[in-house]
């Protein structure tokens, strides 16, 4: 109680000296409270690398330095310059991702090698930007804003992300401006997401600046189309912290989710605590880097499907009919014949024996064709139903058995459940009965 009864006159005593002195004395009261508390965080802070084993030392190429609580703001805790546009400023970061470190079980010098031709992309790695915003909202529209952006680029076998951080509303023009300077460098913009949000709401951030949009004129790629066709058949979601885990085996810890960020930069707002700012630019940089190492996956699988490093039977098969799709009907045959080894779910089985039926068909390999619209003829009816058609008219038309057509067309016409279809099995039962009559020995005196 007495403790509680001192701390309430000593706060009442601030406030006296306060409107008594006036506000530089204020100020310089404030600085001292600041001060103190500066001085236990770093003496705490040495406390705690002494008691570490071996000590505990910064990474000294990291973006991210020691957490010091500073009223200077985020430029006291992360490395970094203020970037100067027109007579307003916004804060400027980097990190660096040397070739030789991994992210899950990616490797950053892939990077480097990577080859955009599979998707259409002409230009070299070093000319892609891989670019990432954080925002005040999800929603979209004129009232939400860019607050960081990062954009991630190859850097001779290196990958460093550079991010704008507007520190307030009115630095956006020196954001848009320093993201206009960086982007001339570039032309590929490789995104996830990004032409349904990031795009245009940099887009309408530009417009309402009264700038042009910087990333107008580069080609977009947008991963998250790839993405979900190689990938949507085995994961629920493909949500980038979800192929992160699940396709390049890396898991964030302590990670800030994508959607508590904009309470956190409105509480920096509110506060101006640049604490808060912190987790939300690691977060930006583990996006824009787990984008990167996903693009050069996605490339090399399309690229060389058969030493594509892929490993699950669903994401094989998807592979294959992309690739099938693309004309690349050799490569996709033996992608099916992988996914169906590896052991696909039953009804996936199903539909990848029918197309890869259709793909030995599309070669006028018949024979290879004829054994799975067998296994097919034994299968749920609505493939039942196809590789018998497709039995029936093998027999019919190329190999002229009548017979083997007729048997396939009668299971067919039994298989059948819609009327409409039943009369179509009933017209190719009696014309090959027809045939069949017609192919009988006349007897003599008849």
């Amino acid at each position: 109680m007495t403790s509680d009864l001192d701390r309430l006159r000593q706060k009442i005593a601030r406030i006296d000296r306060k409107w008594h002195d006036g506000p530089a004395a204020a100020a310089a009261e404030e600085q001292r409270r600041w001060q103190t508390r500066a001085g236990r965080d770093v003496a705490l802070a040495q406390s705690v690398r002494e008691a570490a084993p071996g000590g505990v030392e910064p990474d000294a190429g990291a973006a991210f330095g020691p957490a010091r609580l500073s009223p200077q703001g985020i430029e006291e805790l992360v490395c970094g310059e203020i970037l100067q546009f027109s007579g307003a400023t916004c804060f400027y970061t980097s990190r660096t991702y040397e070739f030789h470190r991994r992210h899950g079980n990616a490797e950053i010098s892939a990077l480097a090698e990577m080859n955009g031709a599979p998707l259409g992309l002409k230009s070299a790695p070093a000319r892609w930007a891989f670019l990432d915003t954080e925002t005040t909202g999800l929603a979209g529209g004129t009232g939400t804003y860019c607050f960081l952006v990062g954009v991630g680029a190859v850097e001779g076998r290196d990958f460093r992300v550079r991010q704008f951080l507007m520190r307030d509303y009115a630095e956006e023009p020196a954001l848009l401006d320093a993201l206009t300077q960086h982007l001339a460098n570039f032309d590929v913009l490789v995104t996830y997401n990004g032409k349904t949000f990031d795009a245009p709401l940099l887009e309408t951030r530009f417009l309402l600046a009264r700038r042009r949009p910087a990333h107008a004129r580069l080609e977009h790629l947008d991963l998250l189309y790839s993405a979900r066709r190689l990938f949507r058949l085995r994961l629920s979601s493909c949500r980038l912290v979800e192929l992160e885990s699940a396709v390049l085996g890396f898991e964030r810890e302590g990670d800030l989710p994508g959607e508590m960020i904009p309470y956190f930069y409105f509480d920096y707002l509110r506060t101006h605590n640049a604490l808060k700012l912190v987790p939300i630019l690691h977060h930006n940089v583990m996006d824009i880097v787990t984008l990167a190492c996903l693009t050069a996956l996605v490339l090399a699988a399309v690229g060389d499907p058969e030493a594509a490093p892929l490993a699950h039977p669903l994401d094989l098969y998807s592979l294959a009919a992309w690739v099938a799709r693309a004309g690349n009907h050799e490569p996709a045959r033996r992608l099916y014949r992988r996914a169906l080894v590896a052991g696909l779910p039953e009804a996936v089985d199903w539909k990848a024996r029918a197309e890869l039926a259709a793909l030995y068909k599309r070669a006028r390999d018949f024979e290879q064709a004829g054994a799975i619209w067998t296994e097919l003829s034994t299968g749920p009816a609505p493939w039942r139903l196809g590789a018998l058609e497709e039995l029936a008219k093998y027999h019919e038309h190329r190999a002229r058995d009548y017979p083997r057509a007729l048997e396939a067309a009668r299971l067919g016409l039994s298989a059948a459940a819609l009327p409409e279809v039943a009369a179509a099995w009933q017209r190719r039962v009696a014309r090959l009965e027809r045939k069949l009559a017609g192919r009988a020995p006349r007897i003599s005196g008849l």
